[in-house]
């Protein structure tokens, strides 16, 4: 329209429509730059490290099985999601990378820890999906597809569940050490927290998806320990029952309580 109206020479035309098409050359190219695999990997950790937790696993497989999630989910995730972030180091060495067609391996330097004393490189995989990289293997992108929004659901699920019975299995151990500091009295759970015998987060049902209750018997001697999801079908399916011989029950009844009938 703007042409429509005004009057210009056949030269000036030319040369307008040129950079014009010059212009849109330019952001085309642009737009179809590819981020290097060792880019998309920085990038995947900076925002894991920044928490933005949606932005990190759109750079993976996971996008599908994230973009499904609903707020709560996310809310429900987001105690794992920070518990990864916090196991990634304030600065990535990327130490070198690989391209074989539609894959690609980006090697990642490890920082010295207590569990890593040797400078060590992880290896990232990567593969070429939509004409970008995205870290992960095609044979888990499948598996991630077929779940979908249950992936990580069902992973946190099975994570919480276990955590949970091999919490029950320490608690004999545990309550021994107990009362031989408390003349053969057992503790319940508060207490044992208090005597660091027990990570203070066994007590938040937030970070572990869990009721857990330790009731002491009145002798003192004795006690039933037991653990529901505090969210069924969220943040676990199974419920569980122990008592001080050590005889664990979990049975999946809908986020009940289990008795030991």
């Amino acid at each position: 329209m703007l042409f429509h109206r005004v009057r210009c020479s056949r030269t000036l035309f030319l040369l307008l429509l040129l950079v014009i098409i010059a212009g849109s050359t330019t952001e085309i190219a642009q737009g179809q730059t590819q981020r290097s695999p060792s880019d998309v990997v920085r990038e995947f950790y900076k925002a894991m490290r920044e928490h933005r937790f949606k932005d990190a696993w759109a750079l993976t497989i996971y996008k599908s099985a994230v973009d499904e999630l609903t707020a709560q989910e996310m809310e429900d995730l987001r105690a794992d999601f920070e518990l990864k972030a916090s196991q990634v180091p304030e600065q990535i060495e990327i130490t070198g990378e690989r391209i074989q067609g539609n894959i690609a391996t980006v090697f990642v330097k490890i920082p010295v820890t207590d569990s890593t004393p040797q400078i060590t490189s992880e290896p990232v995989n990567l593969i070429s999906s939509g004409g970008s990289w995205i870290i992960g293997t095609e044979a888990d992108q499948a598996d991630v597809k077929k779940q979908g929004r249950r992936f990580f659901l069902d992973a946190l699920i099975e994570e919480h569940q276990n955590d949970i019975e091999d919490l029950l299995k320490r608690l004999l151990a545990v309550q021994l050490v107990y009362s031989q500091d408390h003349k053969g009295q057992l503790g319940d759970l508060p207490a044992l927290i208090g005597a660091n015998l027990i990570a203070k987060e066994s007590g938040d049902p937030k970070a572990i998806g869990y009721n857990v209750r330790i009731t002491i018997t009145p002798d003192g001697k004795g006690y039933i320990a037991t653990a529901e999801p505090i969210r069924y079908g969220h943040t676990g399916k199974l419920s569980f029952w122990m008592d001080q011989t050590g005889n664990i029950k979990k049975a999946d009844i809908g986020g009940k309580p289990l008795t030991a009938k």
